[in-house]
């Protein structure tokens, strides 16, 4: 393989959206920071849909990309074909040298469009989480592992943010360990506001005990165990109090039964100033099937906030159960449970909270993931030469 004529190694980065959330922030903090010296970078990307806020467009504004249609969330053979089509067309004209996709559809379009356009570019593909539990049946999810055996085959290398999300689609046949590294994640908060300030902006008491759910509202994330684990902490007597930062397309159903049960949870809508949230926080929950490796959680540690969370995907990766927050099972009396000890009892909320700090800290800096991804695409592109 040869470099572009300055000298650099080009870099196609291939998402099916930037809607908010881990993968978008990662997307963004590696589309900033390269070495521009070394690397020239291409973004493409779809469109989010109507219930979902664009990344590029409210937060990561700095950032340009090749908006395609079709390759955003929903599933449909002409979009999808007219966006597998124009990537092909966007492979032979930038000529990059890296392939890098990230999230399902576009590590599926992104790949096979690499392999059509006939252009020799080393394909890196990242899973931020995988659909193996809790999007599909059976049959589905036996379509998907096929798809992503075969692709694994004409893949250079593959990364999972979490060893328990490697070590899933490892033990479901996809890849092999010789391909495979895990990529944790990086990523940066600014200043967070005082407190008062904070729930002055939000309208919520600073007296208050709060709780935050933060993210899509949508099934994989249980809000539906979240209300219970809501009621069942009213029920208990305890005064915590639950605010939802995020949208999605369960927004309206949890809307309509917080006000038939007369549930304390507040919700703030999507929320780009992720720091005032977390200020005015005390403590945050997750109630999902599955995960990669939640942003949320890590946002919160950053933040001195303890977690309450559900032990899935690569959770336990990010908080160490009884120092940094309580893990639980998917039961509502248990997260309930860990909601109404941490309510409880201040001093313990800092010592886990000033723990899950130092432990975020040290681990998930942007600085680290952007060297690990520049090392990785150097050396792939050495060993490329000596084949």
């Amino acid at each position: 393989m040869t470099k572009s004529p300055d000298g650099r190694i080009r870099v196609m980065r291939i998402i099916a959206r930037m809607n908010v959330g881990g993968p978008a922030v990662q997307v963004s903090g590696l589309m900033r920071s390269f070495d521009q010296t070394k690397f020239e970078q291409v973004l493409v990307t779809g469109y989010c849909a109507e219930d979902e806020s664009d990344y590029l467009e409210t937060v990561a504004t700095d950032i340009q990309a090749i908006r395609i249609d079709g390759l955003g969330r929903s599933i449909s053979v002409g979009g999808d074909l007219k966006a597998f089509i124009k990537i092909v067309k966007e492979i032979r004209t930038f000529k990059p040298d890296v392939i890098h996709t990230h999230t399902a559809k576009a590590g599926v379009i992104g790949r096979v469009a690499s392999i059509i356009s006939r252009h020799p570019s080393i394909r890196i593909h990242t899973y931020h989480g995988h659909l193996l539990h809790g999007y599909f049946g059976t049959f589905k999810t036996g379509i998907v592992i096929f798809i992503e055996r075969t692709l694994g085959h004409y893949t250079t290398h593959l990364l999972a943010v979490g060893k328990q999300v490697m070590n899933d689609l490892l033990s479901a046949g996809i890849g092999g360990a010789k391909k495979f590294s895990v990529m944790p994640p990086g990523l940066h908060i600014d200043a967070l506001p005082s407190r008062k300030d904070a729930c002055a902006e939000l309208d919520l008491d600073p007296s208050k005990t709060y709780c935050a759910f933060i993210g899509r509202i949508t099934q994989i994330k249980r809000p539906d165990r979240f209300l219970d684990v809501v009621g069942q902490v009213k029920k208990s007597g305890s005064d915590v109090h639950f605010i939802v930062a995020g949208a999605g397309g369960l927004l309206d159903y949890c809307k309509e039964r917080v006000t038939r049960e007369a549930l304390p949870v507040t919700f703030l809508g999507w929320r780009e100033d992720i720091e005032t949230v977390l200020a005015a926080c005390d403590m945050v929950v997750l109630t999902s099937d599955n995960e990669g490796t939640p942003l949320s959680l890590i946002q919160a540690g950053m933040a001195h906030l303890p977690i309450v969370s559900t032990s899935v995907g690569s959770v336990r990766e990010i908080a160490i159960n009884g120092q940094t927050g309580i893990l639980t099972d998917l039961s509502v009396n248990a997260i309930a449970d860990a909601v109404v000890t941490l309510g409880d009892e201040v001093a313990l909320r800092k010592k886990m909270g000033d723990a899950a700090h130092i432990y975020t800290m040290q681990r998930y800096s942007v600085a680290r993931l952007v060297k690990d991804h520049q090392d990785l695409y150097l050396q792939l592109f050495s060993d490329r030469a000596k084949s």
